[in-house]
């Protein structure tokens, strides 16, 4: 039913779900599906024993002792699988026989205990009837009468010494099966909790499965939602690829043309400066000469003045004197050619707003998504009607499964059972009961013998007169002695019976520990379960055999334990895909195809964008022809790189400064000095500005060589890559809109392709997760059969074993201790004379009776 169960919800979501494998698989973006509701199990499957759990482990040390073999899987297997009984002579064939002596050399332990028990039980009260026919003979210690010797008080000692320590070990041996039985009762007690706890996990298995299928199915709406969020921004997102795409080859296009817009402004900004710069050298340099040649004239006056012809003077006059050659212009610029015709050229040029050609250009490059809008609206609009009609289908196919009928059918056979199990708990509490009481019986039985052996010996040890004759021994003393005979005579009557049980508990709890309770725990069990053919001759695999009618399918009771113990989903770990291959139900792949098929049949028609129209091109060429290449830059760059004037004006005027320092204090020196201050106005004054107009010179006429260096070459360049990028669209863009759509269909794709391995992985992990009937087989096996009882059992036979086999020293030590403790009838006498101390004498010799049975 469980299976039927699983498989309708199974189908119920492998309906809404594909399986598509397309040959390119970009990475989409990852859709968050949240995580599938699921309730925590209740049930714990472990057994704390608590303090007893050290008397667990005492009793499983015994066992291993006792059978320190390994699990048989191979023996057992051959025994199941071997048919004893058929026929008359199945026992006499040689493999049987050799299974039977394998199976008695395993058991061996066993066997050899149960042969002792067996022993134990013939043979005592055997013994105990041979003992009380021989003191009723006055035989075996029953003639009421003691010999004396001389370490008598010594073996008096050591008799109740080791009665006692017998008694000690039987009475821990009895509190050990009081507390394993009273612990078994407590256990079974709070047994109902544990059944009701996997009751109720097993009711959330059920009712948390069909809210778990839900939400798989409900998620196909986020699925849905970003692929219409992805068919809604298919500007963004395919014509953005696809601009991309163009976009390696187009952008450097452009990118070129706009900078060599920007090289025309500048070349046109280069030629004006070169212009107003070679005018303004021209007349700066005329100025320059005739105020040098001015300042030449008056300092060769000054030159000329008597005071020259001094002594002092003479050779510093001589020296400026020399000097005044100097004072000239260094740089020529009245021989450099022109550039207005070039300039004229490059205006012409610039009547045609080429940028704004390049900007129109790049505006209806950056249209594109919008293109690819308007072009697929109505391819775009079928697609997101084929996505509602699966959200349909799935509603529609929802509605069709009875899967709340299956549900509520297996709800109520689970009802049915937990009130079967709540009827039927009290009558287990009350067989327990009996169990309970019975076995406290055997402890009293135990109990009643030590309190005769304590009695004896408190009352033997309290009332015991070294100084009393055995005849005239005191009551207490006669009292401890018969309790100790009462001991003995219930030892023999119980401990036939005490063995009995100690047998078959022994052989029963024990052989369930070694090969039920050990092989679970270390999973050897199920091993032995998979073996091909062995619960069903015809079958090799019977779990799948039961669940598929298909035995050839590997499913085994370890793995599905295994897998239900992980709490993974009932699909995976019951193999379910045997019954029904998802993959065959998770198939919308009609819907799929009919998407991609739409997708695949866009057509997008990018011919309307225009990069640069051939007014912008002419544009181009007429700048290569503008003759800026003819300018002679050689001729401008020697004038540019000389000096304005031979000399440094201010060094010139520093230098006449000084020498006119060296001259006498007078007229001369002081007309030397207004010379010097005079050079230093006209360095200032005309010669700073003349070197400013010959930097922006400089600078221009670089430029425009560096402009002019193969500019043909270079227009040509930029106009070719604009005809190459117009050309990819023009003719090309189809190859790259294919490319891009593919990869924007598996995108769209992929949202559905995620969805399906999130269901596949959550049916196989999370939906319907078995971890109760784990739970369940745990709770059976691992808590109730071996943790609750068996333990138990084990635990009670070994303390009721123990003592019962003590109750053989003991009966011995109580047989022997008793003499010192009871009344004799008769005692032996001495001669004083001949012992050297007081004796007794013999009743039988001398006719002394006791005085106190005299009557």
């Amino acid at each position: 039913m469980a299976a039927e169960l699983c498989l309708l919800l199974l189908l119920f979501c492998g309906s809404t779900i594909s399986e598509v494998q397309p040959i390119y698989k970009p990475p989409p973006g990852t859709l968050d599906f949240g995580f599938v509701p699921a309730k925590t199990y209740d049930t714990g499957a472990y057994h704390e024993p608590g303090p007893i759990g050290i008397l667990f482990k005492i009793v499983h040390a015994f066992l291993y002792l006792v059978q320190p073999n390994s699990f048989p899987q191979d023996l057992i297997r051959k025994l199941a699988q071997q048919k004893f009984g058929n026929t008359q002579g199945d026992y006499q064939k040689p493999e049987n026989v050799v299974l039977t002596l394998q199976a008695i050399y395993y058991e061996i332990g066993f066997i050899v205990s149960a042969a002792l028990g067996l022993l134990f039980i013939l043979l005592l009260p055997l013994v105990g009837l041979c003992f009380c026919m021989c003191r009723c003979c006055d035989n075996c210690g029953g003639e009421m009468h003691q010999r004396q010797k001389k370490n008598a008080d010594c073996q008096r000692s050591c008799f109740a010494t080791f009665l006692f320590v017998a008694s000690l070990i039987i009475s821990v041996g009895v509190l050990c099966a009081y507390a394993a039985n009273q612990h078994l009762t407590n256990q079974v007690r709070g047994a109902k909790k544990l059944v009701n706890s996997n009751f109720k996990d097993l009711k959330i298995f059920l009712n948390d499965t069909p809210a778990q299928i839900d939400y798989l199915v409900s998620q196909y709406n986020t699925t849905k939602d970003k692929a219409l969020s992805d068919l809604n921004n298919v500007g963004p997102l395919l014509g953005s690829r696809v601009q991309e795409q163009l976009g390696k080859e187009v952008r450097p296009a452009l990118d070129a043309a706009l900078t060599m817009a920007g090289a025309i402004r500048e070349t046109k900004e280069a030629l004006e400066n070169v212009s107003v710069s070679v005018e303004v050298l021209q007349e700066g340099t005329e100025r320059l000469h005739a105020n040098l040649s001015d300042v030449k004239v008056h300092l060769s006056n000054t030159l000329n003045d008597s005071a020259c012809s001094a002594a002092q003077a003479a050779s510093t006059c001589n020296i400026i004197r020399n000097s005044l050659n100097q004072l000239n212009i260094n740089a020529n610029f009245s021989g450099l050619p022109g550039v207005s015709s070039q300039l004229a050229k490059v205006n012409d040029v610039l009547k045609i707003d080429l940028s704004s050609l390049v900007q129109k250009g790049y505006a209806a490059f950056n249209d594109t998504p919008d293109l690819v809008v308007n072009q697929t609206r109505n391819i775009l609009s079928d697609i997101k009607n084929v996505l509602e009609s699966i959200g349909s289908n799935i509603t529609t196919f929802t509605k069709t499964l009875p899967v709340q009928k299956i549900l509520a059918d297996l709800t109520i056979y689970l009802t049915q059972s937990e009130a079967y199990v709540q009827d039927y708990f009290p009558v287990v509490e009350q067989y327990d009961f009996y169990r309970w009481l019975g076995c406290l019986i055997l402890c009293c039985m135990v109990v009643l013998i030590l309190v005769f052996y304590y009695l004896g010996l408190l009352c033997g040890t309290c009332g015991y007169d070294k100084h009393a004759s055995p005849t005239t021994r005191g009551c207490i003393s006669n009292t401890g002695g018969n309790f100790l005979m009462a001991g003995v005579g219930f030892s023999f009557l119980f401990s036939w019976v005490l063995m009995i049980v100690v047998a078959l508990t022994f052989v029963t709890g024990g052989n369930v520990e070694k090969l039920v309770c050990e092989p679970f725990e270390d999973k050897t069990l199920f091993k032995v379960l998979d073996t091909p053919y062995l619960l069903n001759q015809h079958w090799k695999n019977y779990l799948s055999g039961i669940l598929f009618k298909n035995p050839n399918i590997n499913l085994t009771f370890e793995k599905v334990y295994s897998d239900c113990k992980e709490n993974k989903g009932i699909y995976t770990s019951l193999h379910l895909e045997h019954l029904f291959n998802i993959n065959e139900f998770l198939n919308i792949s009609m819907y799929t195809e009919d998407v991609a098929l739409k997708i695949e049949h866009i057509q997008i028609n990018l011919s309307k964008i225009i990069l640069l129209d051939e007014i912008g091109k002419e544009n181009l060429l007429n700048f290569s022809s503008s003759g800026i290449e003819g300018i002679n830059f050689a001729a401008y760059l020697t004038e540019i790189n000389k000096s304005v004037t031979k000399v440094d004006l201010l060094s010139f005027a520093n230098d006449l400064e000084a020498r006119a320092d060296q001259l006498p204090k007078g007229a001369l020196e002081n007309a030397l000095k207004g010379h010097a201050n005079n050079i230093r106005m006209i360095h200032n004054q005309q010669v700073v500005p003349l070197e400013q107009a010959m930097s922006t010179l400089n600078q221009s006429i670089r430029l425009l060589k560096r402009t002019s260096s193969e500019l043909m070459v270079k227009v040509k360049n930029v106009i070719s890559a604009v005809n190459a990028a117009q050309l990819l669209i023009n003719n090309n863009a189809s190859q790259v809109i294919v490319q891009e759509t593919k990869k924007y269909m598996d995108t769209i794709v992929g949202y559905f392709e995620q969805y399906i391995e999130w269901v596949k992985e959550s049916i196989a992990m999370e939906v319907a997760a078995c971890k109760p009937i784990a739970n369940v087989i745990d709770t059976a096996v691992d808590i109730f059969l071996c943790s609750y009882i068996t333990d138990s059992v084990n635990t009670f036979w070994f303390g009721l074993g123990g003592s019962s086999i003590f109750l053989i020293p003991a009966i011995i030590f109580a047989v022997k201790l008793s003499k010192y403790y009871r009344r004799m009838d008769t005692e032996d006498v001495y001669d004083d004379t001949e012992n050297g101390n007081n004796g007794y004498h013999k009743e039988h010799l001398y006719g002394i009776h006791n005085p106190v049975f005299t009557r």
